[in-house]
């Protein structure tokens, strides 16, 4: 059966990779992405009943704006991906500017918290949806040089497990680690060694069937995409 996807986060990397998987399969993605360039590109890709718009996550009054233009247009998501994420340049965190922190905060933990006020009332009005917010091993566990990444990957897990605690019968909310993936993200954190880890042509293709038999079962379980 067809679903109604939306996804954060849909210019490149994980986000673009499953917006085409999904497409291809035949489920139809509304998507957003902060680079107007490039959701001007996705929509002469993929066209209609597909739906693409320029927002930045971080910016609730643009969420805003963007979820009354869509929930006119279409129903609820049946899923809705947080995948929309920013990760800083690696340092010791007293060398990790208070501006840097706040851009990273502001994307990664607000951005989805923005993402969730304005889309899932109205899932949680038809008791029906599933809500995944990407998480990360960093969302586990620690490393050093990236404490406020971890920070708000942690964050994620405890927002996405107690936002579980609340929503009705028939949903689920999922903290998904996607594992480690090659991806423009990863070359900042390990240089060239980002290039020997799974790469997104490959991780696609497990991470869409995972996603998609995912069910109200799995509310609140930390999961972690097939290696």
């Amino acid at each position: 059966m067809s679903k109604l996807i939306l996804i954060t986060g849909v210019s490149r990397g994980l986000g673009y990779a499953l917006t085409e998987q999904f497409i291809q399969e035949g489920h139809t993605v509304i998507g957003c992405a902060r680079s107007t360039e490039a959701v001007e590109k996705l929509r002469s890709s993929f066209g209609l009943p597909h739906s693409f718009s320029t927002v930045d996550v971080a910016d609730e009054q643009q969420v805003k704006a963007w979820s009354v233009s869509v929930l006119k247009e279409y129903e609820p998501p049946d899923l809705l991906i947080n995948n929309a994420a920013i990760i800083n340049q690696p340092a010791p965190l007293w060398e990790i500017s208070t501006e840097d922190i706040s851009q990273l905060i502001d994307v990664n933990i607000k951005g989805v918290i923005h993402i969730i006020h304005h889309f899932v009332p109205a899932m949680v009005e038809r008791k029906n949806g599933i809500i995944i917010n990407l998480s990360s091993g960093w969302g586990r566990s620690t490393s050093p040089l990236v404490a406020s990444y971890c920070t708000s990957k942690w964050a994620i897990e405890g927002l996405t497990r107690s936002l579980a605690q609340e929503l009705p019968a028939g949903m689920a909310a999922i903290p998904l680690n996607p594992g480690i993936i090659h991806t423009d993200m990863l070359e900042i954190c390990f240089g060239e060694e980002a290039a020997t880890y799974t790469p997104i042509s490959k991780w696609v293709h497990k991470a869409v069937p995972f996603i998609l038999q995912l069910k109200p079962k799995d509310n609140g379980v930390p999961l972690t995409v097939p290696s």
